[in-house]
């Protein structure tokens, strides 16, 4: 049996990096520990970028966040080419990560939160079905898209008990 591995950082699209980097910081508390960088096809580490990210890739600005564990949040806004924004709000059904989740005892007030700073809440606030606890859970998106599920309680509280249904 292997080893658990530690999640480390996920990356999102943004069409603007301050923005993100403001919201981010002002609503979900993350702290930036490094960025904005710009990284060009043409730039010093440009061989790597392009064998990373792949040919089209010309112009890339990148930030990186720190949320209340560590875990990391890497933002990116394509410059060249330019930002496309999803088709809808939760492609559950296409390859890839399709949402965050963040963990606030207060679920209410960070929905609310978001909503107000320009994000939008896109289902109603759920208790968890049998977990015979309050756990709740919501899934709202940032001002850019992103889908961000809240979560009130930690994800082995909110998931572990459906071994037992």
């Amino acid at each position: 049996m292997s080893r658990p591995v530690a999640f480390n950082h996920v990356g999102i699209v943004v069409p603007d990096l301050e923005a993100a980097i403001a919201w981010y910081s002002d609503v979900m508390g993350f702290t930036l520990v490094a960025g904005p960088f710009d990284l060009r096809d043409d730039g010093p580490n440009g061989a790597q970028v392009l064998n990373v990210l792949g040919k089209n890739l010309k112009h890339l600005r990148q930030a990186h966040m720190s949320t209340a564990n560590s875990v990391g949040l890497e933002l990116f806004q394509p410059v060249d080419p330019a930002y496309q924004k999803p088709d809808h709000e939760v492609e559950f059904w296409r390859g890839g990560f399709f949402h965050i989740c963040v963990t606030d005892p207060d679920v209410a007030k960070l929905v609310d939160r978001i909503v107000a700073t320009g994000g939008t809440q896109i289902s109603d606030i759920w208790p968890e079905r049998g977990a015979g606890q309050p756990y709740l859970m919501c899934y709202c998106t940032d001002p850019f898209g992103n889908v961000i599920e809240v979560y009130s309680h930690q994800y082995e509280y909110m998931q572990g008990h459906r071994a037992a249904i």
